[in-house]
């Protein structure tokens, strides 16, 4: 684990931070140009990448031992053999990457890179999958997440698309000058990137009281509460930023900066603006942390007294501890919510410490921050608005089943249809409902019915759905 983590963390530091930030602003790293270490650069890159990759496999390989060679297990799964492994495949990827060296030139050029559509499609058939309700969620926290994944697409569409993309590319989009527009852009997008940031704080909200208070559970865990809130939430974040409007000319700037839009300076530069500019950050994302942070607290601190009082009542019914799959459910959750603690305050960290030397650099001019510190905080505060919605539904079994029948849908209908092609020639009937059930069950995996293989009158067949 500590190997895959380290591999992982060299591939954001090789890929995020020293390729794709240099290749986005552009002016701020002119310099680069100047340093021949770009072959080395990428062979150290793609050697960190296959290291992350064949980590992976190595564990799966190590699990599948412990778990079904128990003769193996002891001499394979010790410390010594993983740290043998582990250099093995670390000295394989290095010295399969070297011809890259020879590849490439020393110095680096850029390419125009764009991951958003990729993005931009995770998230719309993650709405998908959830609105169909088919992974096992109830109508309430199946609410919760569909809106949470919308304000993310919202955010992804706004700000990234809508925003970024022209400033990368000003040459390409010289036009967007002259739409005047850019304050009520500015509303919209500071109004997603609210409702995204809260409704996570709802819903950690509605967790608490489903897990801690079982009296208000069955009055506020409601798929009619959850509207409700939703909807307050989003009247509530729109009518908050609609003062950005009169604080925001209309014409766009294009400017690397947290202001994309022409200012009135005479706003910006008075005592009611900058109450107005704290408020807005001490409201989206200081209130959210305290409050993410406080509701998990008391939620963990709830399923730890329950752990002990479930683990007493066991060593007194039985003088064995087995294993209890409710305390194994309970610890993971635990996990999940100090996951989802800690990736929104680390996302959110480095972009408010931007902010603030912005505010401060406006009034005094002495305070200085690195470009690469405000850079990696608009990027983390973006990354923010996608990955919370991920790590509450890729954690459900079922939302995975509901992934890979997506991904296997366009393999199944292939067969399906090239099966259906040979019927012409002589192909079994029974073969081709076999696929086209299959092909169905690829959408809906609840559970598939096909008539039995040999064609008699035995009854519908449950087909499993992987």
């Amino acid at each position: 684990m500590v190997a895959m983590a380290t591999a992982d963390l060299l591939v954001v530091i090789l890929d995020l931070i020293l390729r794709h930030i240099p290749m986005r602003y552009k002016e701020q790293f002119i310099f680069v140009y100047s340093i021949p270490l770009c072959n080395i650069h990428a062979v150290l890159l793609y050697a960190a990448t296959d290291c992350s990759v064949w980590f992976t496999i190595t564990f799966t390989f190590d699990r599948f031992v412990a778990i079904c060679c128990q003769k193996l297990k002891t001499k394979y799964s010790t410390e010594r053999t993983v740290a043998v492994v582990l250099g093995t495949v670390t000295v394989l990827s290095c010295l399969k990457n070297i011809p890259w060296y020879f590849m490439f030139t020393v110095f680096m050029q850029y390419r125009n890179t764009n991951d958003v559509i990729f993005v931009l499609g995770i998230l719309w058939v993650t709405i998908m999958i959830l609105s169909r309700g088919k992974c096992g969620l109830s109508k309430c926290v199946t609410r919760y997440l569909v809106a949470m994944a919308t304000a993310d697409l919202l955010v992804v569409i706004l700000d990234l698309i809508l925003r970024h993309i022209p400033i990368r590319y000003k040459e390409q989009f010289i036009f967007v000058y002259s739409i005047p527009l850019c304050n009520i852009h500015a509303v919209l997008l500071y109004a997603a990137t609210d409702c995204s940031v809260w409704f996570t704080v709802t819903f950690t909200f509605d967790r608490f009281v489903a897990i801690c208070c079982q009296k208000l559970k069955t009055k506020y865990s409601t798929e009619r509460t959850a509207a409700v809130v939703l909807g307050t939430v989003t009247v509530l974040s729109c009518l908050k930023n609609i003062p950005w409007y009169f604080m925001f000319t209309s014409r766009y700037v294009l400017g690397n900066n947290p202001w994309f839009c022409d200012l009135y300076y005479t706003n910006y530069a008075s005592l009611g603006w900058a109450v107005f500019e704290l408020l807005h950050y001490i409201l989206t994302p200081c209130v959210p942390f305290i409050l993410i942070l406080l509701l998990n607290a008391l939620t963990v601190r709830h399923i730890l007294l329950a752990s002990r009082a479930r683990r007493r009542l066991r060593g007194h019914s039985s003088g064995e501890s087995p294993r209890d799959p409710e305390m194994e459910s309970r610890r993971k959750s635990m996990i999940l919510l100090f996951v989802i603690s800690g990736n929104f305050i680390l996302l959110w960290a480095m972009y408010m410490v931007a902010l603030v030397e912005n505010r401060i650099g406006w009034i005094a001019r002495h305070v200085y921050i690195p470009v690469l510190v405000n850079e990696l905080g608009y990027m983390l505060q973006q990354l923010s608005c996608c990955t919370n919605t991920g790590i509450y539904a890729v954690t459900q079994t079922k939302f995975r089943e509901q992934w890979k029948n997506v991904l296997k849908y366009p393999f199944v209908r292939k067969i399906s249809k090239n099966q259906a092609d040979q019927r012409h020639t002589g192909g079994g009937p029974a073969d081709i409902q076999t696929l086209t059930d299959l092909a169905q069950c690829a959408v809906a995996p609840v559970g598939c019915h096909s008539r039995s293989a040999t064609g008699g009158g035995a009854g519908p067949v449950v087909v499993p759905c992987d």
